[in-house]
């Protein structure tokens, strides 16, 4: 079967400043181990196509199709704060862009596809483990509903990278309506070459925020898009881990699946990251972190804001302190709904951050006490079951004070508390059935998760928390 692909390459037009041109390094014995045959079709790609030898090929980076135009794009980033003025992929290539059915413009990434001339140290190549992973908790997102990169193709390479142990080669195919971070502006900002961020401007402004004309309409996008991500972040437990400014997409895309992680029992200050030792980027932190990062993207279009640079700091920063309206109103609905809610009241915050506070007091798993609220089984999540009655008696009041019933309330919110999310201990197990050659806890996992609001009782263990010798406590992130 013909593979053919119709790219569009809009970055690969840009300036060579902007990306460093490169072919994937073949890989010794590529194999598919996963495609994703939905999205695969969504852009308008033949699945049976890429499954084809000549599609493991180009998805292991054994063979560039017509028409693609291989790059490794350049960025800087704020990494834990401190500022790198060179960073860009270092073990990813962008083949190039396709345009679905529906108009709508997509990136395909290789990620593990060798080096490049930013891979610094690195060896360019991905494990299995982060390439299942990212593979894993992305899909899961786009089915919980939360913008993100997505997964088209895993394929192992039939060779060893070598971390702290020997471990087998993978690479993910990414598809992404672009890799633009606000790394991207850095890069050029630090090296005040205005034409360059001029020019990345417009093309931000086009794949993203088409609808917005002036850096400063952009910028306010940007900030909304970002303030109702994190909301989603944070109505579902999920833990990003490393919320560098490399990492922050300016189109409001969760990107850069490393060391990300979904919570078990509730705390605020939940960190998984093994390398964020000082808890920077905590759960109750990525508000903020979100907001700092905004920032730093504001400063990189300050040159391009006509008028007195006086009143353009004074714009761009009241367009970042807009975060906090945004973020408040989407977290409140996001956990109204979660509480089966339909109307805004007043006290409604209080209401939720006492359930909260209950819950980290008392170890109470956060998914497992929602998706419980919807069952009449969350009392079973907390170590002293009155701490929860207590506050299911003030939820019932706040639900009858807009004239509902709690059989009602819980109905709408099993539309907002899925049962089922990447446990990281089951995420675990996966790749330890991977690395051993069964694909098959894989292939149940991505089952469950692509539908996971529904009761299914043949995946009840994939509900589960986990039990105190199965805790995962730090997620790595691969490179």
């Amino acid at each position: 079967m013909t593979l053919h692909i119709a790219f569009d390459n809009s970055y690969a037009r840009l300036p060579d400043r902007f990306h460093a041109r490169q072919t994937p390094e073949p890989v010794a014995a590529p194999r598919l181990l996963a495609l994703n045959a939905d999205l695969a079709r969504g852009l308008g790609l033949d699945p049976d196509a890429l499954a084809s030898p000549e599609g493991v090929a180009m998805l292991a980076g054994n063979a560039v199709p017509a028409g693609a135009e291989p790059l490794a794009q350049a960025y800087a980033g704020h990494q834990f704060g401190g500022f790198v003025p060179q960073l860009g992929d270092g073990r990813a290539l962008l083949l190039g862009e396709v345009v679905d059915p529906a108009g709508a413009r997509h990136d395909i990434q290789l990620k593990g596809s060798g080096r490049t001339p930013f891979s610094r140290m690195g060896d360019g190549r991905a494990w299995l483990g982060p390439v299942l992973r990212e593979y894993v908790v992305s899909e899961a997102m786009a089915a919980l509903g939360v913008p993100t990169t997505r997964a088209l193709a895993a394929v192992a390479t039939g060779e060893w990278v070598f971390r702290e142990d020997r471990l087998p080669g993978a690479v993910l195919t990414r598809v992404a309506s672009s890799h633009i971070r606000v790394g991207t502006f850095q890069f050029f900002a630090a090296r005040q070459d205005t034409e360059a961020l001029r020019l990345l401007f417009e093309h931000t402004r086009a794949r993203h925020y088409p609808d917005a004309h002036t850096p400063l309409e952009v910028l306010r996008a940007a900030v909304d898009a970002q303030a109702r991500l994190v909301a989603q972040w944070m109505a579902l437990g999920f833990i990003h881990g490393v919320m560098n400014t490399d990492n922050c997409h300016v189109g409001g895309l969760t990107i850069d699946y490393g060391p990300c992680a979904f919570m078990d029992a509730y705390h605020p200050d939940t960190v998984f990251s093994s390398i964020d030792r000082g808890g920077r980027y905590a759960y109750a932190n990525q508000p903020q972190i979100a907001v700092w990062n905004l920032a730093q993207f504001a400063t990189t279009l300050l040159p391009l804001m006509e008028g007195d640079r006086n009143a353009a700091i004074e714009a761009a920063t009241e367009a970042v302190h807009g975060f906090a309206e945004t973020y408040q109103a989407a977290w409140l609905a996001r956990f109204r709904a979660k509480l089966g809610l339909q109307q805004a009241q007043d006290g409604d915050a209080k209401l939720i951050e006492t359930l909260l506070s209950r819950m980290a007091v008392q170890g109470a798993d956060f998914t497992r006490t929602f998706r419980g609220l919807v069952r009449g089984t969350a009392g079973a999540e907390f170590r002293e079951p009155e701490a929860w009655d207590a506050f299911a008696a003030d939820w019932a009041a706040r639900v009858a004070s807009e004239g509902g019933t709690p059989q009602a309330a819980r109905a709408r919110a099993a539309t907002a508390n899925p049962a089922r999310i990447p446990r990281n201990h089951r995420v675990e197990e996966m790749i330890a059935a991977a690395v051993a050659g069964d694909i098959g806890p894989f292939d149940r996992l991505m089952a469950a998760l692509a539908d996971p609001w529904s009761d299914t009782a043949d995946m009840a263990d994939l509900e589960a928390a986990p039990r105190p010798d199965e805790r995962v406590r730090a997620t790595f992130c691969g490179t």
